[in-house]
């Protein structure tokens, strides 16, 4: 099964591309504005509006064999305490040896905004390079593995 943590994911699209190939379900979880999905492998998820509702939605359900698209740091380790794969839209991996280290960079920068109100910027903007690095680690993730 294929999770996405579809509000505001730049990789929506990509990711049913990629499901697709491999004939896995994918599973768009929101709180609202998508279209429904109009493929057989697609379904959307509406969830409650709320802070983390999708979040909580995916980490109740996640497990061993499913994959995870989201940038939400905490989500994704998450999923992978839960045995589960998690993949950021710029195609980075969160693994056991680099969530924890991540988790600790998002609070740290959360720290700096909150100490300095007049912070400007939101991080690096999404480039072609980062949706080809996502679709490249999708592929394998997904691809049946050979015995």
């Amino acid at each position: 099964m294929l999770y996405v943590d579809a509000d505001a994911c730049p990789v929506r699209d990509e990711a049913l591309k990629v499901a697709e190939r491999y004939g896995v379900e994918v599973v768009y979880v929101t709180n609202g504005g998508l279209r429904p999905a109009r493929h057989p492998l697609a379904r959307i998820q509406m969830v409650p509006e709320g802070a983390d509702a999708a979040d909580m939605w995916i980490a109740e359900r996640v497990g061993p064999g499913d994959v995870c698209v989201t940038a939400d740091v905490p989500l994704a380790a998450r999923v992978v305490e839960a045995g589960a794969t998690a993949l950021a839209p710029d195609g980075q991996p969160f693994t056991a040896a680099n969530v924890g280290a991540r988790l600790a960079l998002r609070d740290l920068m959360a720290d700096l905004r909150a100490a300095d109100p007049f912070r400007q910027g939101s991080g690096k903007s999404f480039r072609p390079a980062d949706r080809s690095r996502f679709l490249d680690a999708l592929d394998r993730l997904l691809r049946p593995r050979k015995p």
